[in-house]
């Protein structure tokens, strides 16, 4: 496949649906998937039919068994942490082609040693919210939910980079 849009990449989803719906989304923005294991579900393609992802046969994925094997097979050079424990609204990033979004687990985010790498190496603005409104019942976002804004933030910086009106065909750069 081409190089991506951009990429995104789920640390420990755990809930299929979600990540169906990622799948979706990076299929129609050309962007590839990462998902880092250990996952909470079956990805075998008998599970994802029963699942209902239809589009999975256009997503570009790539699974890692770890963390450490993520950084290992892809040595990315840009990573940016969507997390509620930052307040650098995502608009602020300055996403370039063949960036990487990272986004922790469902239920747990990203875990501490995540977010050192993410300041260690790529800088403590490379942390970045969604901005949302304080209230003890709003704790954060649904991952799909994130996901979407997230890359649709991406692909509307890169767009408006490269003077593009709209995604290039598949198959095309």
């Amino acid at each position: 496949m081409n190089d991506p849009l951009l990429n995104v990449v789920l640390l420990h989803p755990q809930i299929p649906n979600n990540t169906g719906n990622v799948g979706r989304t990076v299929a129609v923005t050309g962007c590839r998937l990462h998902i880092i294991h250990p996952i909470a579900f079956d990805m075998s393609e008998k599970a994802r039919r029963r699942a209902g992802l239809d589009y999975w046969h256009l997503v570009d994925c790539r699974e890692h068994a770890s963390w450490q094997a993520y950084l290992d097979t892809e040595q990315p050079k840009r990573v940016w942490l969507y997390t509620t424990g930052s307040t650098q609204p995502h608009w602020k990033a300055d996403f370039q082609r063949g960036d990487h979004l990272l986004f922790g687990s469902e239920t747990a985010g990203a875990p501490p040693e995540v977010h050192e790498w993410i300041t260690r190496t790529q800088g403590a603005d490379h942390r970045l919210a969604l901005p949302m409104r304080q209230h003890p019942d709003c704790r954060s976002l649904n991952l799909a939910t994130a996901v979407a804004c997230g890359v649709y933030e991406g692909v509307r910086q890169v767009m408006v980079r490269g003077g593009m009106d709209s995604l290039p065909e598949v198959g095309n750069p």
